[in-house]
């Protein structure tokens, strides 16, 4: 594992291998999300999408007890509505940077992912929980909506109707029925959402690293489309793969029955 990087004080870089661990780690607020952490999550993000060694991230937290608590709703009663509407685009930048990464994304969630802190979770691919996990976008209990894309992902996870009741409530979901209603996608041991995230993700990461750009593209920009629509999106992501070096190594590692030594492009 190489050093770790560090952005603003409040996130932290480490990188395992082919695995990146994003990890937000501004405990004495319960990573809350500041402005200048949202900054920082964004800069962190800027970098991992340009590197070409990155083949997976994990979004992960150094708090014992909380993923996320959302916003930091104590910097926000500072502001006046003209600074507000300033730090609106630095707070969007943050969650933009999470659902835009062009890897497979994986977020570790323990403890509290409220509003903002869910919808970071959201942003990614996949969730891993453990049983202390508590999600929830509870906006409308303090007058806002969801403002990082909840009422958006959120659909796409499970249904218009149940992220209606989700949103409307206002209530929060411990883990266990979070996993039922496909809220968070693996239940982890106690403890253990850090690891089995990491583990996941270097299941991954050794796979094509220009096959999961590409897969990852093709479910995002085929969801939602006519079936028609989404294959053409799936041929588009098809060609963008079949003539690369990493097509013509894994054909190759297959028929001499070896691992493949990915060219990465």
């Amino acid at each position: 594992m190489s050093a770790t990087s560090s952005y603003h004080d409040v996130v932290r870089v480490r990188r395992h291998e082919h695995v990146a661990e994003l990890v937000l780690d501004r405990p004495k607020a319960m990573n809350a999300v500041s402005t200048d952490m949202a900054r920082a999550i964004t800069a962190a993000c800027t970098d991992l999408a340009a590197d070409r060694d990155v083949r997976a991230v994990v979004l992960a937290s150094t708090h014992e007890r909380a993923f996320c608590v959302g916003a930091d709703l104590k910097e926000r009663n500072s502001l006046t509505d003209a600074e507000l509407v300033r730090q609106r685009p630095v707070a969007r930048a943050a969650y933009t940077g999470v659902l835009d990464l062009p890897v497979p994304t994986i977020a570790a969630v323990h403890g509290y992912a409220l509003g903002g802190g869910f919808e970071l979770a959201l942003s990614c691919d996949l969730i891993v929980a453990d049983p202390t996990a508590v999600v929830g976008l509870p906006e409308v209990s303090v007058g806002v909506i969801p403002g990082g894309g909840g009422t958006q992902l959120l659909p796409r996870r499970v249904g218009a109707a149940r992220a209606a009741e989700l949103i409307f409530s206002a209530r929060r979901v411990e883990a266990e029925e979070a996993h039922r209603m496909g809220l968070v996608d693996r239940l982890a041991a106690q403890g253990a959402d850090r690891e089995e995230a990491l583990e996941l993700a270097a299941r991954i990461a050794g796979h094509s690293p220009v096959g999961l750009r590409a897969a990852k593209r093709a479910l995002r920009l085929g969801h939602g489309l006519d079936l028609r629509a989404g294959l053409e999106v799936e041929d588009a992501a098809w060609r963008s793969v079949a003539f690369s070096g990493d097509r013509a190594e894994g054909v190759a590692a297959f028929n001499e029955k070896r691992t493949p030594q990915w060219p990465g492009e």
